[in-house]
């Protein structure tokens, strides 16, 4: 009888959810099978069986957070193939009802919280048995935790009977407190510390403004929130409240890095690496990166870290969402090795075969609207990143060169890209040098083809 672990997710993930299962007690199972997916806060992954076998128990739960280590379920790799698996006994018969019931009846295991929340609850010294949690399922959130960790106040001295508060004042109060319920963790510590800032409610409306409520009608089609389009709103939502959002645009003239494509595509394409506009755009701004460091950095509470490593985040678009796996030490590869990367990542993102590493640890991105694209558009910056360069469509347009002394009118590819930037850390003067740099690489082709 062998334990099959949860396995380590990621340098930074020391746990994750069980999401589902895919075998129940009893299957018979092959070696490298996939048995459950387990996801954490950056990636979702299947767990596969150590050994063939036959499932003995389900020990992990789905929706039960496990430690790295901890089992998830028992195989029998003694167990012979095609033969009858022996029935339940009594007491794993009691715990799949007791299971079963619960589920039934809505109720959610106690402590039921995501690994990041967890995290909070360690660093704030709160056991999240005991934490109330008022997410879907009963599901504790990080701003469950936060009330939580606030000191019990002080019995306040009797006093005389008041007036009842008027219905403003009750409704005021109301939306701080589901304000505070709903929003992140620094502007839920803000609202808290009984100071400042009170952000919009999301499905609610803020100060006078009241969103008024959906009516349903024939053809409508309400669509539930997939765990990763979740993150995905939560992540949008936190960048715009904490990074004030600057955007500059370049016209780029991409004749002269057209041309060194069309020379060197074919060749590179039978050796298996598509050299793409996507690996040219990400190969000046990687350069661009090392020129200009503080755009390759990240805000801290009072100071910004200028980072020495470029990890270049790339968007993907996958059958599951939007994912922005990163090249790892991007600036030390040639336009070869920028452009196998970007094909091997977004291959295995399509296949969702990311894992928690490959998200970590970006410091930069660059994001890409495929073939179908715009003019421009100014993308949200991935927080911890204080940058995103966003790609416009690449359009044929009128030019003025310089030919033998005199200018002339050419037609060359063009496209315009757009720079957001946090202006906390990055003022306009760095912010137009990085992207004009990067327009300058393009438009003189200044790269080594290999």
């Amino acid at each position: 009888m062998i334990d099959v672990p949860m396995p380590q997710l990621g340098e930074s993930v020391a746990e994750g959810t069980v999401t589902k299962w895919l075998v129940k007690q009893g299957d018979w199972v092959e070696r490298d099978q996939p048995i459950l997916q387990v996801s954490t806060d950056k990636a979702d992954t299947e767990v596969t069986a150590p050994a063939s076998g036959r499932v003995a128990s389900l020990v992990a739960q789905e929706g039960e957070v496990i430690a790295k280590g901890g089992a998830l379920c028992r195989i029998d790799e003694t167990a012979v193939k095609g033969a009858v698996a022996p029935a339940a006994g009594p007491a794993v018969a009691a715990a799949t009802s007791m299971v079963a019931s619960s589920s039934a009846n809505g109720d959610a295991p106690a402590g039921l919280a995501s690994p990041s929340t967890r995290r909070m609850a360690l660093e704030h010294g709160v056991n999240i048995a005991d934490v109330h949690g008022t997410g879907d399922g009963g599901r504790v959130t990080q701003a469950d935790v936060l009330r939580a960790a606030q000191p019990a106040p002080a019995p306040a001295p009797v006093a005389a009977p008041s007036a009842a508060p008027s219905p403003a004042a009750v409704r005021a109060a109301r939306e701080v407190e589901v304000a505070a319920a709903s929003a992140p963790q620094e502007i839920s510590a803000l609202i808290q510390a009984g100071g400042g800032f009170v952000p919009p409610i999301p499905g609610v409306g803020f100060g006078a403004y009241k969103v008024p409520p959906y009516v349903p009608r024939g053809g409508d089609q309400v669509v539930p929130f997939s765990r990763r389009r979740q993150i995905t709103a939560d992540h949008m939502v936190y960048s715009k409240l904490v990074s004030p959002h600057v955007v500059t645009v370049a016209e780029v003239d991409l004749g002269a890095t057209s041309k060194l494509r069309d020379q060197h595509k074919d060749r590179m394409k039978k050796e298996g690496v598509p050299l793409t506009f996507l690996a040219f755009i990400c190969a000046a701004t990687i350069k661009a990166l090392r020129e200009n460091p503080n755009l390759n950095a990240r805000v801290l509470e009072k100071s910004y870290v200028v980072l020495k490593e470029i990890n270049l985040g790339v968007a993907v678009d996958t059958p599951g969402g939007l994912v922005v796996p990163s090249i790892k030490h991007a600036d030390q590869l040639s336009l070869r090795g920028v452009a196998s990367a970007i094909d091997e990542l977004a291959q295995r993102a399509k296949a969702g075969k990311v894992t928690a590493d490959d998200l970590a640890g970006t410091s930069f991105s660059v994001s890409n609207p495929g073939l179908k694209g715009n003019l421009f558009g100014g993308a949200i910056i991935s927080q911890p990143n204080v940058g995103i360069l966003r790609m416009g469509e690449i359009k044929k347009r009128p030019v003025v060169v310089t030919h033998e002394g005199e200018d002339v009118i050419a037609i060359h590819p063009v496209m315009y890209m757009a720079l957001s930037y946090d202006h906390r850390v990055v003022d306009g003067v760095a912010a137009n040098a990085f992207l004009w740099r990067v327009g300058d690489i393009l438009s003189r082709a200044e790269f080594e083809v290999g």
